[in-house]
């Protein structure tokens, strides 16, 4: 995922072939995490689409760790709109706990590693 105009631009430099990459928003808008802000995707993803080694595919959020997942519907419905704004095909939303909701509101890619691998052991 592309999580900035900047990076764009060195992938696209550095890219040998065309490379799908989704563009990250950070639609919760959450300190921590990168990703475009809702309010800058739209210019973001028509700066984006001009780079020619890139294709931009669709959207990607990483929603915030709640207790019931039903809290973080309103965070993928967001860039489901986002995303049908844009025209673009994907949207990648959704882990372990929040996946079905995420499916419910149009992912179309899911990461639910936990769930399949289990617990990640830190050594």
């Amino acid at each position: 995922s592309v999580d900035s105009v900047r990076l764009a631009c060195i992938l696209n430099g550095r890219a040998q072939k065309p490379l799908p990459v989704l563009l990250q928003v950070n639609v919760a808008g959450e300190e921590p995490k990168s990703g475009f802000a809702v309010e800058e995707i739209a210019a973001a993803a028509e700066e984006i689409m001009k780079l020619p080694n890139l294709q931009v595919k669709g959207l990607m959020t990483i929603a915030p760790l709640v207790d019931n997942p039903e809290e973080v519907r309103p965070v993928f419905r967001k860039l489901r709109q986002l995303r049908d704004s844009l025209g673009l095909e994907h949207l990648s939303m959704g882990m372990t706990d929040d996946f079905e909701v995420a499916i419910e509101e149009g992912a179309t890619i899911i990461r639910i590693g936990r769930a399949i691998f289990g617990q990640r052991r830190y050594s």
